[in-house]
C-alpha cells in the first residue's frame, strides 16, 4: 500500500476555484490548477445566486451539482498531472465563503439572503466527499465559517500569512489589515488581541467578471498595462494572444488612464475630441459604451468600457469604505496601520501604487502593502502540511470578530465618499 502523504488543497472563489496537491510533509505544492466557478451560470456574483437559490430547490440542487462536479475533475485531473493515484491521497481540505460552503452541501440559504445574513453553521465540518455525490470519496475538512459573509476563505487567508512563523498559531501582527481583492472583498484587521472583520460585496470587477472583455486569471488574459511616451505596452498569462482582461489588467489599465487624463476624477472616460494625444485614436463606441481599445486583431478586441469603469468604482469605493468602516470600530486612523496584506484571484502582482493611483490604498499603505498570490489557497495548503493543522484552523476562527455593513449608515456614508477616483 503506498504511503499516503499527500492531499488536496482547494479555494473555492466565487469567480475563479484554485486547487493543489500538496506534501503534507513537505508542505511542497505538487501540482496546481485553477478553473471558472461553473456557478457564473446564475450570476457573476453571491447574490444573484443566493437570489436564484431561493428562487426554487432544482436551482439550489444544480448549484450544488456544478461545484461538487468541478470540484471532483479538478481533484481528477490534480492526481494526472502529479501522476498520484487516488490510494496515496489523505484527504481534502477545502475554504469558500459561506455562500459557496452552503452550496457545497447543498444547504438552504435563506439565512444568507436574507436577514439575519447569518450561515447555518460557524464551526468547521469533516465530512466523506462520498456524501457530497463524488465517486473519489475522500476525508474532507471544510473551513469554519466566522460569520455573515465572512468565510473560510478569509480564515485561510489569515492561516496562510501566518508562514514561517514558529508556533504556526502564534498572534498575527498588530495594525495588520488583510485585504482579499475578490468578488466578496473580505477583509480583516488585527488591532491589539483582536480580530475585527467584514465583507463588502465588491463584485467581479476585480476578478474580471462582468465586463465587457473581462475574463478569469487564465491563459490569454491581459495581467499588465503600461503606458509610456503615448505608447501602450501590455502582457498577457502565458504570453498568449490577447483574449481578455483579467482583474490585474483591468486596474492597470485603469490606473494609467487615469495617470495619463484620459479618465477625470467622477470615472468619466474622456472622448476623443478632449484628448491631445494619439491615445485618443484608441478611444471609440462598442455597444453604446464610450471604449478605450487596448488590443485589435482579425480574431476580435479587447477594451475597458465606461461601463467597465463604472464597475470598478462601485467596487473599489466598497472596499474602502469596508476597510474605513474597520479603522473606525478599532479605533485607528488609516496611517496607523503598519502592515498591509493583499490577496485575490486578479492575475498579477499589483503595483501598490496603481491600487493608491485608483483610490483602493491611501498614501500610507503604499510603502507597508505586499501581496500573497492564491492567499486562502497558501492557507489551505498551510493547515494540510503543519503538525497543530486543523486544529490552529479552527482557534483562529473562535477569535475573529464579524463587524456587518449591510445597510448600516456609516458604510453608506464612506460609500458615497470613496465613489470618486483620486486626482493624480
Amino acid at each position: 500500500m503506498p504511503s499516503k502523504r499527500v492531499a488536496i488543497a482547494v479555494d473555492i472563489g466565487t469567480t475563479t476555484i484554485a486547487a493543489s496537491l500538496v506534501d503534507r510533509i513537505s508542505g511542497e505544492r505538487q501540482a496546481f490548477l485553477g478553473t471558472r466557478n461553473p456557478q457564473a451560470a446564475f450570476g457573476a456574483d453571491v447574490v444573484a445566486r443566493l437570489q436564484a437559490a431561493c428562487e426554487s430547490a432544482d436551482n439550489l440542487a444544480s448549484l450544488r451539482e456544478s461545484l461538487n462536479r468541478t470540484l471532483e475533475e479538478l481533484a481528477e485531473q490534480l492526481l494526472q498531472v502529479a501522476g498520484v493515484t487516488p490510494e496515496e491521497l489523505d484527504g481534502i481540505a477545502l475554504a469558500g465563503n459561506p455562500a459557496m460552503e452552503h452550496f457545497l452541501l447543498g444547504l438552504p440559504v435563506d439565512s444568507l439572503a436574507y436577514p439575519p445574513f447569518r450561515p447555518l453553521f460557524r464551526e468547521s465540518k469533516r465530512l466523506r466527499t462520498g456524501s457530497l455525490g463524488w465517486k473519489l470519496d475522500l476525508e474532507a475538512y471544510l473551513f469554519p465559517l466566522p460569520g455573515g459573509f465572512v468565510g473560510g476563505d478569509l480564515v485561510a487567508f489569515l492561516v496562510g500569512c501566518r508562514a514561517g512563523e514558529t508556533p504556526p498559531s502564534s498572534p498575527l501582527s498588530p495594525h495588520t489589515l488583510y485585504l482579499d481583492l475578490g468578488t466578496n472583498g473580505e477583509m480583516a484587521l488585527v488591532s491589539g488581541d483582536k480580530i475585527i472583520a467584514t465583507s463588502a460585496a465588491a463584485g467581479p470587477a476585480f476578478e474580471g467578471g462582468n465586463l465587457a472583455c473581462g475574463m478569469p486569471a487564465l491563459p490569454g488574459a491581459v495581467e499588465k498595462v503600461a503606458i509610456s511616451g503615448g505608447k501602450l505596452s501590455l502582457s498577457t498569462i502565458g504570453g498568449r494572444t490577447p483574449c481578455g482582461l483579467c482583474g490585474s489588467g483591468v486596474l492597470d489599465t485603469l490606473a494609467e488612464l487615469l495617470r495619463e487624463g484620459l479618465i477625470d476624477a467622477s470615472g468619466r472616460l474622456l472622448p476623443p475630441e478632449e484628448i491631445a494625444s494619439s491615445l485618443g485614436n484608441r478611444i471609440t463606441e462598442f455597444n453604446g459604451s464610450l471604449s478605450f481599445v487596448l488590443y485589435r486583431d482579425a480574431a476580435g478586441t479587447v477594451f475597458l468600457s465606461q461601463d467597465d469603469i463604472r464597475q470598478v468604482q462601485l467596487a473599489k469605493a466598497a472596499i474602502r469604505a469596508g476597510m474605513e468602516i474597520l479603522f473606525q470600530r478599532a479605533g485607528i486612523a488609516g496611517d496607523d496601520v503598519k502592515k498591509v496584506i493583499l490577496t485575490g484571484s486578479f492575475g498579477a502582482v499589483l503595483s501598490a501604487e496603481k491600487l493608491k493611483n485608483v483610490g483602493i490604498f491611501p498614501e500610507n499603505m503604499v510603502k507597508v502593502a505586499s501581496f500573497i498570490r492564491e492567499g486562502a489557497l497558501a492557507g489551505v495548503e498551510r493547515a494540510l502540511s503543519t503538525a497543530e493543522g486543523f486544529v490552529a484552523v479552527d482557534n483562529l476562527a473562535r477569535q475573529i470578530r464579524v463587524i456587518p455593513l449591510s445597510g448600516t449608515p456609516a458604510f453608506e456614508r464612506n460609500f458615497l465618499e470613496q465613489m470618486n477616483f483620486p486626482k493624480i
